[in-house]
């Protein structure tokens, strides 16, 4: 899982070429100032290196701890609970730093949520910092995004997320994707007492980079 870089939405170009009729270009903007109404989306994308399915969450305000795992929550719901019904752990592999960083308390903390409401163990493997590109969304899934969307302006919110979901492969990748319209506050701080809470256990090779989380209490039926 991993965050793609944000993208500003509106009649702004977009790398690479496409075919268009002859003496008929599609006509964009020449600066790329930010569109105050358009704004820009965060994408953020979950991965599933088994069935080689993608997962995008498009958010629309800020790249949080909290956008990152709710992303995993709803890959999980739409997903990953009906290809794997029987599921008792879920592992992730994800970069060092950014929304879903080694350090970053509020992404142990909503991870701790997540575990606590689907009961699943979560263990987490972090690439240490300079290996983000060792991460398989990256080619796997988000160099095609990109190759698919390539020179065509990302009008609006709507032709990102349809962009996003027509991503396909000759080995059979298959994208879906949903726009989180929910807002997401930076800065939030996760006290001490908030951290002692956590089920949270670190593994014999680097703790920091590699650990489990395990539900609290039993999951909601």
């Amino acid at each position: 899982m991993d965050t793609k870089k944000k993208e500003l939405v509106g009649a702004f170009r977009n790398g690479g070429s496409d075919y268009r009729p002859q003496g008929a270009p599609l006509r964009v903007k020449v600066h790329d100032f930010v569109d105050k109404a358009l704004g820009k989306v965060v994408p953020y994308g979950v991965y599933d290196v088994a069935a080689n399915q993608g997962w995008v969450s498009v958010g629309v305000t800020a790249d949080t701890a909290e956008f990152a795992v709710q992303s995993i929550r709803t890959w999980h719901q739409r997903m990953g609970r009906a290809r794997y019904p029987k599921a008792r752990a879920l592992t992730i592999t994800a970069d060092c730093g950014g929304s879903n960083g080694a350090r970053v308390r509020l992404w142990k903390l909503e991870l701790q949520k997540l575990a606590d409401e689907t009961g699943l163990i979560i263990h987490v493997h972090h690439y240490p910092p300079g290996t983000s590109k060792w991460n398989r969304i990256e080619h796997r899934l988000f160099c095609h995004i990109t190759q698919n969307w390539r020179g065509r302006p990302l009008t609006d919110h709507l032709a990102v997320v349809e962009l996003i979901g027509a991503t396909t492969t000759n080995t059979g990748l298959k994208v879906e994707c949903a726009l989180d319209a929910n807002t997401y506050q930076k800065g939030v701080k996760v006290s001490d007492a908030d951290m002692a809470c956590l089920n949270i256990s670190g593994d014999a090779f680097h703790p920091e980079w590699n650990y489990t989380i395990k539900p609290r209490q039993a999951a909601a039926v």
